[in-house]
């Protein structure tokens, strides 16, 4: 099971028998059996047919819009896997012990995980990061004693501002960049993060949707207007593992290049070419795909997008026991 990604304009996806078809401007056409379609991204002006919208409906797959530059738009989806049941109890706990409890975990294993992801780039740059790595233990430790929320953010705001100070020193001359931008991204390593988040976010949406949960409640993210919390909440353990790890192999395994970016003067900020996205989206992919043993409460190896899943199965008992402690994030070592 994979996502399906389109990433050219004027393209159609329809359906033909027991396949999602792809056709492209010129005519050449693409075709993925629906059995492994587990998702659809588009980024760009591309068309669904109705017969495909109402495939991706029945069949549960979700149809995500993305602008050429990663910018989420929002999704087609079905309401098969609503529990309302399950939604109230979420609502429940949003400004409860819960919260504060499920927040100190996820923050400390992020910080954490950039620690590992950091030290990692460092040594294999030679280059001193010893400062950040120590702010970015210290703040895990201050997390434990916080006594509400936006402690534990000011935290781990703080520790991720020092990891990015020493990523930037990590990665290859072309690609130094001056903490962390979006909307716009100002430069090229910003703008492959940015597309990672966003992508990564849409398969926590998904993942959450098929449990039954709201995307828009969150925990450790307070309420925002359009903005799915909760989401954001469950991807924090997963940035550095999944999306920096694959930014930082492109750029230093030179498998992308600065030329594969440009400049929008109308819409100021750095965005991937077609030829950089087509490669940032490949190996992304294939970062998805990779098993690990990284679920301590597994014995065997699994894809980073099945472990996904399997970490929305474990926020599903901690809400259902109202015991936040259930839900361990992933560590990597």
């Amino acid at each position: 099971m994979s996502l399906v990604y389109v990433n050219e304009n004027g393209a159609i996806i329809g359906k033909e028998a027991n396949h999602c078809v792809i056709t492209s401007h010129d005519g050449m056409k693409r075709c993925i059996p629906w059995e492994t379609v587990e998702g659809i991204t588009i980024l760009g002006k591309s068309q669904l047919t109705t017969q495909c919208q109402e495939e991706c409906l029945k069949s549960g797959i979700s149809v995500s819009y993305f602008s050429k530059g990663g910018v989420y738009f929002g999704r087609l989806q079905s309401m098969g896997h609503v529990k309302a049941e399950r939604q109230r109890m979420q609502d429940r706990l949003y400004d409860t012990p819960f919260s504060l409890k499920l927040a100190q975990n996820i923050m400390k294993a992020k910080l954490r995980n950039q620690e590992v992801v950091l030290n990692r780039y460092a040594k294999s740059r030679k280059v001193n990061v010893q400062g950040c790595l120590n702010t970015l233990t210290v703040c895990q430790n201050k997390i434990d004693a916080c006594e509400n929320i936006n402690e534990v953010i000011g935290y781990e705001g703080q520790g991720a501002k020092y990891y990015f100070e020493g990523l930037s020193k990590c990665v290859e001359a072309d690609f130094r960049f001056d903490g962390r931008s979006r909307r716009p991204p100002k430069d090229a390593f910003n703008s492959m993060l940015s597309l990672g988040y966003s992508i990564l976010m849409n398969e926590l949406y998904s993942k959450i949707e098929l449990k039954g949960l709201n995307p828009y409640f969150g925990f450790v993210h307070r309420d925002a207007e359009k903005h799915p919390t909760l989401a954001s909440d469950m991807m924090e353990e997963w940035r550095a593992v999944i999306v920096d790890s694959t930014v930082m192999s492109l750029v230093n395994g030179h498998e992308i290049h600065i030329e594969d970016f440009t400049y929008d003067l109308d819409n100021p900020g750095c965005y991937l070419t077609k030829n950089g996205l087509k490669i940032m989206l490949e190996k992304l992919e294939k970062k998805f795909q990779t098993e690990t043993k990284y679920l301590s409460y597994l014995g065997y190896p699994v894809s980073f997008r099945y472990a996904i899943m399997m970490q929305m199965n474990q926020l599903v008992k901690a809400i259902e026991e109202q015991d936040a402690d259930i839900y361990q994030p992933v560590r990597i070592r």
